[in-house]
């Protein structure tokens, strides 16, 4: 594929019939003016630009999710809960055990409302299966 160039005196490449501005010139700072001010010339024409308001969404609101200790439940059964379904640390899951079971409650993690209830469904289905009654509620954080 050959490309047919020819240079006019106006700085103006010519490729293949279509009319194309000397970049390089422009980026070596030959503009029109020839000062390179940054200022337009007499002749050239000023735009401004318009943008709309940045918009911003908003966070959406976030929810406690909560284990209530019970007497039945076993520490380690939690521990496991709060590992695969909260993704904790065993150290930082075994913490959180000890919370709920000297304090009566404890937040296992704070998520957007869908996501705290999915993890509280996710947590009183494992209990279920595994005949425990454990149980785990949501609050607006």
């Amino acid at each position: 594929m050959s490309h047919t160039r020819s240079h006019s005196a106006d700085g103006v490449t010519k490729i293949r019939g279509e009319y194309w501005p000397q970049l390089r010139a422009r980026r070596r700072g030959a503009g029109d003016d020839g000062a390179n001010t940054g200022r337009p010339s007499d002749g050239d024409t000023v735009v401004e630009r318009r943008t709309r308001p940045e918009t911003r969404t908003k966070k959406p609101p976030m929810y406690k999710v909560i284990l209530l200790n019970d007497d039945y439940t076993p520490m380690e059964f939690v521990v496991e809960i709060l590992k695969v379904v909260f993704n904790k640390q065993h150290a930082e899951a075994t913490r959180i055990m000890l919370h709920v079971h000297q304090n009566g409650m404890g937040v296992a993690g704070v998520f957007p409302y869908e996501i705290a209830e999915t993890k509280v469904r996710t947590v009183e289905e494992l209990a279920r299966q595994s005949e425990f009654p454990l149980k785990c509620v949501m609050e607006k954080a």
